[in-house]
């Protein structure tokens, strides 16, 4: 089947509000970085008390991803998406005004089912709406928009900690810095909710849930009128005439066992996360105040690494539809090895102070920031993009719901384990120990995408609903 004819100019303005979900995913994981040290004095929290503050959003991730897909299914990506930007809300508001670490867990878990959701409902809504010929482009953009989101949590952290005179420090209203940290989030969220009003349900949505005549109309409206009746009978073939989409879908029958192309969800949304790159974004602050540098430094050192990764992902968006999603899965896991093993050696060889953090000389300094930043770019222009946009294109239309929940609960609890253990990773190994692991898993990595991953570049969702 030839891919029907589209027009990628209707589509960017549907793929730019999904994207807005990542950016708040993106703004909602950093945000944090800059209150950790605020949070312990304000809460009078101990250092495991602190990591779970850190990483308690997660365990909402985990839930938000693992239900979103099947609630998705039930009611619709934009549904979903809608109750997202509504708890995306709450929880900006209740995190910084929270006078409890419990109270404060609470409402970071409310934001972790919203980015949870937002994390593979966005793409998986841009994947379904874009033409073959720039679907990682425009899927791409959900990447573009987490590390903006990232980078702008930095930035704001940035601002507001130096016009208060730091993040403990009383500001605005008689509230402390870091409060208004957390407060800054609600304007992009009610921007997102605002712009959901302005976009179509996704019409493979439509098609899956019966409503035919509603996924032609959704399929005209964002592409070629003429080839719309057609696009809807191409999704209809490829899914199952008996029953709706749900999660006993991921049983292949003919093999009595789960998809194979489940597995390869499962390894990309895990790989993704033990590479170690949300260290690097909870834990900036505390990273670089252990090998020695200021917090003002420190600070500036997150948004240095926030434009770089910026960087990086338009990079990734230039290449993707051009080399294929493969190659730059490959080129990244490389280019992460080697800096994070660089990284590994150079805070392995650092004498230790008496209060516990590095001594780096100018020489090692300059080039632990170099490595970090160089790894930076091998994840921001290969498994950070790459990874969303395979997890919204390589299952096939009848279990991409149910294959999303479930590759989705993996990456979260990945990405929780990861962050949780880094403190006692610090304690019991070093920064030196704790980065020898990322580059293991770096280089496994690599191994996993040259042996697992077929590339997907061009070709359309039913075709490779067909060829399962």
């Amino acid at each position: 089947m030839s891919a029907p004819r589209s027009s990628s100019g209707r589509v960017i303005l549907p793929a730019c509000v999904a994207a807005l979900g990542g950016f708040l995913f993106g703004f909602d994981s950093g945000v944090i970085n800059g209150t950790v040290g605020a949070l312990t004095v304000a809460f009078g929290s101990s250092a495991a008390v602190t990591g779970f503050n850190v990483a308690s959003m997660l365990l909402g991730c985990a839930a938000g991803a693992f239900l979103a897909g099947r609630v998705a299914d039930a009611f619709g990506r934009r549904t979903t998406l809608f109750a997202a930007a509504i708890l995306f809300v709450l929880s900006a508001w209740g995190s910084g005004a929270a006078g409890g670490s419990a109270e404060f867990v609470l409402y970071r878990l409310i934001g972790g089912l919203a980015v949870g959701a937002a994390s593979i409902i966005c793409p998986a809504y841009i994947a379904e709406i874009a033409p073959p010929a720039s679907r990682g482009r425009l899927a791409t953009l959900q990447q573009l928009a987490i590390v903006l989101g990232l980078f702008v949590a930095f930035l704001s952290n940035y601002l507001i900690a130096s016009a208060s005179g730091g993040a403990s420090a009383v500001w605005l209203l008689g509230h402390q810095a870091w409060q208004w940290m957390f407060w800054v989030e609600i304007v992009p969220s009610a921007a997102f909710f605002l712009g959901l009003l302005a976009i179509p349900e996704s019409p493979r949505h439509l098609v899956a849930a019966g409503r035919r005549e509603d996924a032609a109309r959704a399929f005209a409206r964002l592409g070629d009128a003429a080839s719309a009746e057609a696009q809807v009978e191409a999704v209809a073939r490829t899914l199952a005439r008996d029953h709706k989409p749900s999660l006993r879908d991921l049983r292949d029958p003919a093999r009595g066992r789960i998809h194979p192309i489940v597995w390869v969800g499962v390894m990309l949304a895990a790989l993704q996360q033990l590479v170690g790159i949300n260290v690097v974004f909870y834990y900036g602050e505390v990273l670089w105040r252990a090998a020695g540098f200021s917090e003002a430094d420190a600070l500036k050192i997150n948004v240095i690494g926030g434009v770089i990764n910026i960087s990086a992902t338009l990079v990734a968006i230039a290449l993707i539809d051009r080399l294929g999603r493969k190659p730059l899965l490959l080129a990244g896991s490389a280019i992460m090895a080697v800096f994070l093993g660089v990284l590994a050696w150079v805070f392995a060889r650092a004498e230790t102070a008496a209060d516990g953090r590095l001594i780096l000389d100018s020489g090692s300094g300059t080039l632990a920031l170099v490595a970090a930043n160089l790894y930076i770019v091998g994840f921001g222009i290969s498994w950070g993009p790459v990874m969303w946009v395979l997890l919204g294109e390589i299952f096939p239309n009848q279990i991409r719901g149910a294959a999303l929940s479930v590759a989705g609960l993996v990456q979260w609890a990945a990405n929780f384990v990861v962050t949780i253990s880094f403190p006692m990773l610090l304690a019991g190994l070093g920064l030196g120990g704790a980065y020898g692991i990322y580059a293991a898993f770096a280089a496994f990595s690599g191994y996993c995408a040259w042996r697992f991953v077929r590339e997907t570049k061009g070709r359309t969702l039913e075709q490779m609903s067909t060829e399962l």
